[in-house]
């Protein structure tokens, strides 16, 4: 174990470095304090195992996975994967064709905690092969043409037809996604991600490469942690454009907190949640440890609650984390019925968009992410997407979600060179 003169630099190596195999997975909390949290930073690298399959037993298989190896795993669960949960289906045009679920067992890896970076699995020799280790320099050479797969008109069309299934009280609420493409582009992934990482840092980021897929992702939500016998969620229902002025920014902040049509969303989220615990929780164990907590990002202000449960005993964590998929804050209430209609209306596959990617370690303890405000790249197709959406209630203006979907968005715009 060593202690690097320069965390950061040791870290924009490691990643380079573990960017040279064909599967790599880098999990970065930029430095954010969380309770949960085990690292500062993971980064593993090349096969040693892995597991590649489409929903059908896909979470079965993954049980048989770690029962036969108990070893750190590191993987995503597609958001697609719900279609052998629920009687659903996925039928929307899919340019980027992720594996629904793909997980591996690293030959490396790396955790670096409090500036001290640690070979988990490897030799030490590897710390100063990646101190050593020369960064190349590639710039992205081909401007993108980025498009929206709806336009403006089309977006408050649909949202105003949701509406219309929440009066007629078909659903509370339900999260709806739009997406943003580019068709031949040619970037160079691990720049880009660090670029997003630079300018949008949040405490579950990550940069996650499966071949010829990529996911650099900004995400500041995590899905579902598992630390002993507990397990938490903390989704995020809620979202304010931060202010440069630090007076007006505060003001901004109290707003949100105090904000009724914000706090009613995070509350039904926050309510479903407890429900998806219910199914893997010993009895009377699952509570609401803060609601409406406000967190700031360089981009946002978010609401944030945290929900908590014991895990009964009798429970696999695979299927705890099953019981909760697809997380509530990208679905709606009633889950099956917001799921249904997400698949009704809007026009691409969310694929890994909306899903999880995260790690679990050989004792069975675990933290997955929600993928959002991330990229997806296929480089053998050459085709780049990102999705963005959010929650469509009853008191939901049109307008004014399409504005705060390209909030959400103008990181990611930013990073790609679009303004």
């Amino acid at each position: 174990m060593k202690t690097t003169q320069n965390t950061t630099e040791f870290k924009q190596k490691a990643l380079h470095w573990a960017n040279q195999f064909d599967v790599c997975c880098f999990l970065d909390s930029n430095q954010y304090k969380d309770h949960y949290s085990a690292y500062d930073f993971v980064i593993a690298a090349d096969v040693k195992e892995e597991l590649k399959c489409n929903s059908g037993n896909a979470f079965e298989k993954l049980k048989a996975f770690y029962e036969k190896h108990h070893q750190w795993l590191f993987g995503f669960f597609s958001y697609d994967i719900k279609n052998e949960i629920e009687n659903l289906q996925s039928n929307n045009t899919d340019n980027l064709n992720f594996p629904e679920l793909y997980f591996f067992v690293p030959k490396y890896l790396i955790a670096c905690k409090n500036g001290r970076p640690e070979v988990l699995i490897g030799t030490d020799s590897i710390l100063s092969e990646i101190d050593n280790y020369c960064i190349e320099e590639i710039s992205n050479s081909i401007p993108l043409e980025i498009e929206s797969k709806i336009n403006k008109n089309q977006y408050i069309e649909t949202v105003e037809t949701l509406k219309n299934h929440i009066i007629r009280g078909d659903i509370y609420e339900v999260n709806f996604c739009h997406e943003f493409f580019a068709k031949n582009a040619l970037i160079n992934p691990v720049q880009t991600f660090e670029l997003l990482n630079q300018l949008s840092p949040t405490p579950f980021a990550g940069y996650f490469k499966v071949y010829n897929h990529y996911i650099l992702s900004a995400t500041p939500e995590r899905f579902l942690a598992k630390r002993n016998s507990k397990l938490i969620s903390q989704p995020i229902k809620g979202t304010a454009k931060r202010s440069s002025n630090s007076a007006e920014d505060e003001e901004i902040k109290i707003q949100l907190k105090n904000d009724l049509k914000e706090q009613s969303e995070n509350v039904m989220i926050v309510d479903l949640v407890r429900h998806d615990l219910t199914k893997s929780a010993v009895k009377g164990s699952v509570k609401v440890d803060e609601l409406f907590g406000i967190y700031s990002f360089p981009q946002v202000h978010q609401m944030i609650s945290t929900i908590s449960c014991e895990l009964n005993p009798a429970i696999h964590f695979i299927d705890a984390i099953k019981n909760a998929f697809p997380m509530g804050s990208m679905t709606g209430a009633p889950k099956i019925k917001a799921m249904e209609l997400i698949e009704q209306y809007e026009e691409t596959k969310r694929g890994v968009y909306s899903g999880s990617f995260g790690c679990i370690n050989p004792n069975g303890d675990f933290d997955f992410n929600v993928v959002i405000r991330s990229i997806l790249y296929n480089s053998a197709n050459q085709y780049l997407s990102f999705q963005v959406g959010g929650a469509i209630t009853y008191q939901s203006d049109a307008e004014k979600e399409y504005e705060e979907c390209l909030l959400k968005a103008s990181a990611i715009l930013k990073v790609l060179g679009v303004h």
